[in-house]
């Protein structure tokens, strides 16, 4: 990427402004997408330097309001998903001196709520996944753990003997320690009978507070620089090349779960933190098994009132289906596992000024009210902008210009006002929205159903054609390599840019480009190598970086492996437009495809201009290439239907496991279907699979088929 005028932010900077300045309304993808390439780009950045280098960028509070922006986002945005998404990595990848270990079952990390109502949404998760009543909802227990601020470890049992101990690392290969961890007297060298033939044993290496003191006090004295905080100081340790260094460090463990083991273990929770302790670990002495969400919440507070009289660090507590036959039903969702949460300490609020608020214009149109603020530090974080989200919830809270608000992050992650200080100390007018774009002046709509009002100027409007130029390049569409932002906005107003063909026109001003602040014929020449090299694209590539609405690049690539060439997509998306079509109703039988994304997709080849654009950019192009998309497992490559009513596993399960077997679930049957599974009164899609030959088979035979054994409990 070419020099720019500004220096760009550091990782913490731009963890500040992406909190900060991301207005993502429930209702702007545009900006939704723009938010999720940057969280890709920078969690990686932070998980390294947290993981490999023990030495964290950002406070805990940052960290978490991106990781929990980023799983906002991907649940308002489905489409959104990237392949790159940091849902689907934990920590960062091993590396330095130590040698790499690959686990034997992955080290996931933990979803986070930060309250009563969203630890009940957890709680009916479960419920819907595993087809409970309300009743049995409410019976579910958990086992409480108080969340250590540590380093977590796994350590492998071989015959009761301690071979291996290794760090997270990315969440499936981590750095072997073993030798350092053998300094350690909380971890037994061997296990106490009966043991399993092989077992790996999660836990957590902390340094307790006064042991912190001691440790950096010792530092001082020896003129070298003491650590930051316990948790800097247990990693530090660990990570140390001569063991004897940690042998010195007065390191704890608790141990709290279990990785692979080679036999059945305990069929609770709560029984298995009893056999650690009967094999020699410490566990917390403080973990306490509760029956119902309520006597959750009343740990929780008595925690909160307790948590600075603990001798050790901790940001929360961790809740854990106690039923271990049920969390194997449940599995894991991503990152993490649908049985287990991390309910975190209420976050910091302050009150601040609202000086002004902006409308934002995105790729779509969409008009996003941004309140500036006086510079406020809420829970270590400066904040100076927070998202308004839409005229409704503007109105809903009567916030006004001049007025003194209450700031908060966590939950919702992004900077948000919550609402305003009253009495004013002084009568302002009330807000008001205006209905039209402050960029082109053109009139705004706000369509049915929705609560966003957008640009009706379109790519006559300035900010929507840089946004949109913006999004073309980004890292899941074309991914060029020196289009920043701020050189696409420099390019379009030199009238360089305005289509997404005249990206590719650009090699024509090298020389003029070469010859601008900031620029140099090395960097001019890298930028013209790199669109060159993106003349040859893949389709889902292509699809996504048309900025059509509702397609992210999990839509993207479902279009591409379903239609197979650009040509075939673009014809089949032209004749989609007759409602009941063949290619209408074969484009909503996609799974993923619903009405909404199939109206959005007929609409965009029914305007002209999207026609000819479309023409002009393949026109610049060399070729686009079909994906190939490898699915793994047993039932790699199958398309699956699912009707009727399953009567052992809710239809979530079932699809899950279908996936987690490499097969693609879709809603209807056609001729690309490769089985039909018949639940109770199947109806029409049982006939039309008979009609067309389709292999089918009842509930029983899915689940021999899937490996399952056979089904004794029923549900609803």
């Amino acid at each position: 990427m070419p020099p720019q005028s500004d220096a760009a932010p550091s990782p913490a900077e731009e963890a500040r402004n992406l909190l900060a300045d991301q207005n993502t309304s429930a209702q702007d993808e545009a900006q939704a997408a723009h938010a999720l390439e940057r969280l890709a780009r920078l969690l990686p950045q932070l998980d390294a330097a947290y993981h490999q280098n023990d030495a964290p960028l950002v406070d805990d509070a940052t960290y978490d309001g991106l990781r929990m922006l980023n799983t906002r986002l991907e649940e308002q945005f489905p489409d959104l998903r990237r392949a790159d998404s940091p849902a689907r990595n934990v920590g960062a990848p091993a590396s330095g001196p130590f040698r790499r270990h690959r686990h034997m079952v992955p080290m996931l990390s933990l979803d986070n709520v930060f309250g009563r109502e969203e630890f009940d949404a957890f709680i009916n998760r479960i419920a819907r996944f595993l087809g409970l009543t309300d009743a049995q909802a409410h019976e579910l227990a958990f086992v409480a753990e108080p969340k250590i601020d540590g380093l977590s470890i796994s350590l492998t049992y071989e015959h009761g003997a301690f071979i291996r101990g290794t760090t997270r690392g990315d969440g499936a290969e981590g750095e072997d320690v073993t030798a350092n961890l053998r300094t350690m007297g909380d971890i037994p060298a061997r296990l106490t009978a009966p043991y399993p033939d092989l077992i790996e044993i999660r836990g957590e290496v902390f340094l307790s507070k006064q042991a912190f003191l001691d440790l950096n006090a010792a530092q001082e004295s020896a003129g070298e620089k003491p650590f930051a905080n316990p948790r800097n100081a247990a990693a530090g340790s660990l990570r140390q090349l001569d063991p004897a260094v940690t042998a010195k460090r007065p390191l704890s463990l608790f141990a709290y779960a279990a990785g692979f083991c080679s036999a059945p273990l305990a069929a609770t929770h709560h029984d298995y933190l009893d056999q650690l302790e009967a094999w020699g670990f410490r566990v917390n002495p403080r973990n306490l098994r509760v029956r119902n969400a309520a006597e959750a919440e009343a740990f929780m507070e008595r925690l909160t009132r307790e948590r600075s009289a603990l001798d050790y660090d901790i940001d929360g507590v961790v809740y854990k289906l106690d039923d271990r036959g049920l969390q194997e039903r449940l599995g894991f969702a991503g990152r993490a596992p649908r049985w287990a949460v991390a309910w975190k300490f209420p976050a910091e609020q302050a009150i601040t000024r609202l000086e002004k608020i902006e409308i934002q214009v995105g790729r779509t149109g969409a008009l996003t009210p941004v309140a500036h603020l006086q510079a406020v530090n809420v829970g270590g974080v400066i904040v100076t902008r927070a998202s308004l989200h839409n005229e409704d919830e503007i109105t809903r809270k009567d916030i006004r210009e001049g007025d003194l608000v209450h700031v908060q992050r966590a939950g919702d992650v992004i900077p948000q006002v919550t609402g305003v200080v009253l009495p004013r100390d002084a009568e302002r007018p009330a807000y008001v929205f205006r209905h039209v774009c402050p960029i082109c002046g053109a009139h705004a709509e706000r369509p049915e159903g929705e609560v966003v009002w957008r640009c009706s100027g379109g790519l006559t409007c300035p900010a929507q054609v840089v946004e949109r130029l913006i999004h073309f390049v980004s890292r899941d569409a074309f991914d060029i390599d020196g289009l920043g932002d701020r050189t696409i906005v420099e390019f379009h107003e030199l009238g360089w840019l305005r289509t997404p063909a005249d990206i590719f026109r650009l090699p024509a001003h090298e020389a003029e480009i070469a010859s601008r602040d900031g620029w140099g014929r090395l960097s001019a020449r890298n930028l013209v190598n790199a669109i060159e090299a993106r003349r040859t694209i893949e389709l889902s590539r292509l699809i996504y970086a048309l900025g059509i609405r509702r397609i992210g690049i999990n839509n993207a690539r479902l279009l591409a492996r379903h239609y197979g060439s650009l040509a075939n997509w673009r014809q089949q998306m032209e004749k989609a437009a007759v409602i009941g079509s063949d290619e209408r109703l074969e484009l909503g039988s996609i799974t993923g495809i619903g009405s909404a994304i199939a109206d959005e997709l007929v609409a965009f080849f029914a305007e002209q201009h999207n026609r000819e654009t479309l023409d002009d950019l393949t026109g610049v192009l060399t070729q686009v290439t079909d994906e190939e998309m490898v699915a793994e497992g047993a039932l790699s490559g199958k398309t699956i239907v699912f009707t009727g009513t399953l009567t052992t596993m809710t239809r979530p399960e079932a699809r899950a496991v279908a996936e987690r077997l490499g097969a693609r679930v879709s809603d209807s049957v056609s001729k690309k279907t490769d089985i039909v599974v018949l639940g109770e009164k199947a109806g029409s899609k049982a006939r039309k699979a008979t009609e067309l030959g389709i292999t089918t088979m009842d509930e029983s035979g899915w689940r021999t088929l899937a490996g399952m054994p056979p089904a004794t409990t029923q549900h609803e």
